[in-house]
């Protein structure tokens, strides 16, 4: 891996445009990140002249954004590096009410948990872009105009522009009204307030095109019509693909959860190995949208995949561009020392023990319940047995006998030896391991300590 040193912000900052393509319209095409647009020709012509405003919307309905917001970020800075310049719109007004979701209505948040939501993602958003030079990227809040407008001012001057048949015939409101639990007139009204956002960023900033995933394209459109109804002018939209794996399985999802960029919700050891586990039909697309790297070194990528797949180093390359965004290098340096000492049998001694607990945690864990509870300590036998690495005490006895089992990767002489918090990595943590590959974790909190 390259020695690179820059902070992230920094080394982001530090990219450029891939200079093989004539224009950043044709960059974005062979990025696959075009799905759908208002007008393409137009729009292209539009983004190979002078610089234009953009801005894309992020709706503060979590405590983090995840990889699909991360789409729209890279993107941003795509056009930003091309000259071009970037809304963010942080929707304190929009977060309040929440886009339509597919199954049901959504659960109406406090304006208390919606503002400190914002104040999250603001921070989370701000490193991607530049707020300096003569394209600088601004950082807007949508609920500075929307809070403004009474309702009778929002029917007439917004509402009056829009038709019911047009607004029914949107596919997320579609397929509500053909459910069981139907829509509310409050989330059926967000596309509304979506197109009054762009109304808004066109005059007060002179924006002529919105970005979004192309599950927002009616939201997207609800405000070029606006802005071409009441100006008389002609915006864009462009709407990026959904990110599928090739299986046709949702991108970013394992079970329902979202993979999130905020290090509290999903660590950044989790975050990398969710990189680099991408299969192989998979990886080169993902360089192309979540990396600056250049159409020749994809190419590149590309070819090992082809010719040397079980070297994955598309994956890794991948693992660490991405982690680098979004946690820094520093961050990712310490997730691959941990990785090398847990999994190669290092020093774990000298792993971070924030990211050490990280890696453990993705581990089988042991039933502390399956311990004696005499003593400090827990067995060599009760540790093997607990984490589910043996079936039964006599097997614990054999493979230790027979040299395959070892805690924080010291081999276990004896099967009777008993581990205390002083054993522990940072006082709580033993790493069990049967063979080379069989491993799982025990938690030594509060063990030995006088209860009450």
């Amino acid at each position: 891996m390259a020695a690179e040193t820059e902070p992230r912000a920094e080394r982001l900052h530090a990219q450029a445009n891939d200079p093989s393509f004539e224009n950043v319209w044709q960059e974005l095409t062979w990025r696959g990140l075009v799905h759908v647009s208002t007008d393409p020709a137009a729009l292209e012509e539009a983004l190979a002249g002078e610089p234009i405003s953009c801005y894309c919307g992020f709706d503060p309905t979590a405590p983090s954004l995840h990889l699909g917001h991360l789409v729209q970020l890279l993107l941003m800075r795509r056009l930003q590096l091309a000259g071009h310049r970037p809304v963010a719109l942080v929707g304190g007004a929009t977060g309040l009410i929440g886009d339509p979701r597919q199954t049901s209505e959504r659960v109406l948040n406090s304006r208390e948990v919606v503002q400190e939501w914002v104040d999250s993602l603001r921070a989370q958003i701000e490193p991607y872009l530049s707020f300096e030079g003569d394209n600088a990227a601004r950082m807007v809040n949508n609920l500075d105009w929307t809070a403004q407008m009474s309702a009778l001012d929002f029917l007439r001057e917004v509402g009056k522009n829009f038709r019911v048949g047009t607004m029914v015939k949107k596919e997320i409101v579609a397929k509500r009204l053909h459910s069981e639990e139907g829509i509310s007139y409050t989330e059926f009204s967000y596309q509304v307030l979506q197109g009054n956002d762009y109304l808004e960023l066109y005059r007060r900033h002179g924006v002529t095109l919105q970005s979004g995933g192309s599950d927002q394209w009616g939201n997207l459109t609800s405000g070029t019509e606006l802005v071409r109804k009441v100006e008389g002018a002609h915006v864009h939209a462009l709407g990026t693909p959904l990110i599928t794996n090739a299986d046709g399985t949702k991108f970013g999802k394992s079970e329902g959860n979202a993979i999130w960029l905020d290090a509290a919700m999903c660590s950044p050891y989790a975050f990398y190995q969710f990189w680099l586990n991408t299969a192989d039909a998979d990886v080169v697309d993902r360089l192309k949208v979540f990396t600056f790297l250049t159409r020749a070194e994809i190419e590149e990528y590309a070819r090992k995949v082809a010719e040397e797949p079980f070297r994955r180093e598309a994956q890794k390359r991948l693992a660490w561009e991405v982690t680098s965004l979004a946690h820094g290098e520093e961050a990712t340096r310490k997730v691959i020392d941990a990785s090398a000492a847990v999994f190669g049998g290092g020093d774990l001694a000298e792993v971070d023990g924030e990211v050490l607990a990280a890696v453990l945690a993705e581990l089988p864990q042991a039933d502390r319940t399956q311990w004696s509870g005499e003593g400090d300590g827990v067995s060599a036998i009760e540790l093997l047995v607990s984490t589910g690495l043996v079936s039964s005490k006599s097997e614990a006895r054999r493979t230790v006998k027979e040299g395959g089992a070892s805690v924080n990767n010291v081999k276990v002489q004896d099967p009777e030896k008993v581990y205390t918090r002083e054993d522990a990595l940072a006082g709580r943590h033993l790493l069990v391991r049967r063979g080379k590959k069989n491993m799982a974790a025990a938690d030594l909190t509060g063990l030995g300590e006088d209860e009450g």
